[in-house]
């Protein structure tokens, strides 16, 4: 190709190489030939220029970077090339490309500093929303006329009302789990009629509602923070704000109050699905007839493990909506935060379940209600 850039070697005097480059080096042309011209291994003492039909910015950087490796001296550049070199030679950057790695010692201590102070600044942000929302609850009770009913009932349809069809198939089909499992087991010490037992209670205490909360977590949950969290990238919080209108008490407090009575709901239609389901089982797998094993659920199941069920909904529907919420309005930056928050208010809410789903354990079993 016409003006494409070359060189060519030659010995000098001095015991070296002279390297002469022809040709354009511009951009377009000077790809290949930097290839070639890392190759060289003879030392050189001059690169000669004056064949050089054409250079740019590229061009010169390369002859400079050629230059600087070999220790050599640029001769034969045209004005043009001179003042293109004397602007690229002090651009080179020998500093390395990656910092040096610190010490496992070192980092292992650095990165727990961080964590702790990240979780500090956790805290503060949580208290922060915490006093917020009872400052608006405050102000909704001393002004009952700026109750935002309509929302809270719409967020009640949305947590509650539609979230039946899949909370009430997975809730049986934890019944039957939970039923053929328990008479495998039991079938072995003769007391396959303890099934009842361990359904009625184990839903009504335990799985029927934590299944529940994380089921509502994970669907409720995340779609308060995506929610919130896309209106406080659109800048509609601002604008509410800047109306006089208190994103806490139209966004938060509603989608908090829904998920809390919805929980009581949902907790106990999930545990009479799931003890139906065990039925279902009874029927056909324990040959204990259907009504007989719903019959017997009242006989065996204390009264005091359907409160305990009911005790632990609303908390666990508070903490759902408290973490959906507070991760929704934590969002700022860009759309990558909303998926970033979403994740943090699922995974946040169903851990807070467990551990208080854990201190309940221990709590009702210390006041006899084991």
């Amino acid at each position: 190709m016409d003006g494409a850039a070359q060189f060519t070697l030659d010995a000098d005097e001095a015991g070296g190489s002279r390297l002469s480059l022809e040709g354009s080096l511009l951009v377009s042309t000077v790809g290949p030939l930097d290839h070639d011209l890392s190759q060289i291994s003879d030392q050189l003492s001059a690169i000669d220029l004056s064949g050089v039909e054409e250079i740019d910015t590229i061009g010169a950087w390369v002859a400079c970077r050629l230059a600087a490796r070999h220790d050599a001296e640029i001769v034969g550049a045209s004005d043009r090339a001179k003042r293109l070199l004397d602007a690229v030679q002090d651009a080179g950057n020998e500093a390395e490309i990656r910092p040096p790695r610190v010490p496992v010692w070192e980092r292992v201590p650095e990165a727990m500093g961080e964590l702790v102070f990240d979780m500090r600044a956790g805290i503060i942000g949580v208290v922060g929303f915490l006093g917020r929302v009872l400052i608006g609850f405050g102000q909704l009770i001393a002004n009952p006329g700026r109750f935002p009913m309509k929302a809270m009932v719409r967020q009640m349809e949305l947590v509650g009302v539609s979230a039946l069809p899949i909370i009430g198939l997975m809730s049986f089909l934890i019944g039957i789990v939970i039923a053929q499992q328990g008479a495998v087991q039991l079938s072995q010490f003769g007391a396959e009629t303890l099934t009842v037992n361990l359904v009625g209670r184990i839903t009504l205490r335990e799985l029927g509602v934590l299944m529940t909360a994380i089921m509502v977590a994970g669907r409720s949950g995340s779609a308060f923070a995506a929610q919130i969290g896309t209106m406080k990238l659109t800048e509609e919080v601002d604008a509410m704000r800047t109306i006089g209108i208190s994103p806490i008490e139209v966004l938060v407090i509603p989608r908090i109050l829904a998920a809390t009575f919805m929980m009581v709901l949902l907790g106990f239609y999930a545990s009479i699905v799931a003890i139906v389901g065990g039925a279902v089982v009874g029927q056909f797998a324990l040959g204990i007839p259907f009504f007989t094993f719903l019959e017997r659920i009242q006989e065996v199941v204390p009264t005091y493990d359907l409160w305990v069920g009911l005790i632990k909904a609303p908390v666990f529907g508070l903490i759902v909506g408290l973490a959906g919420c507070y991760h929704g309005m934590r969002v700022q930056g860009n759309s990558e935060q909303v998926g970033l928050r979403t994740t943090m208010a699922v995974v946040s809410a169903i851990f807070a379940v467990i551990v208080l789903d854990a201190f309940f354990a221990v709590f009702f079993t210390e006041i006899g209600w084991g």
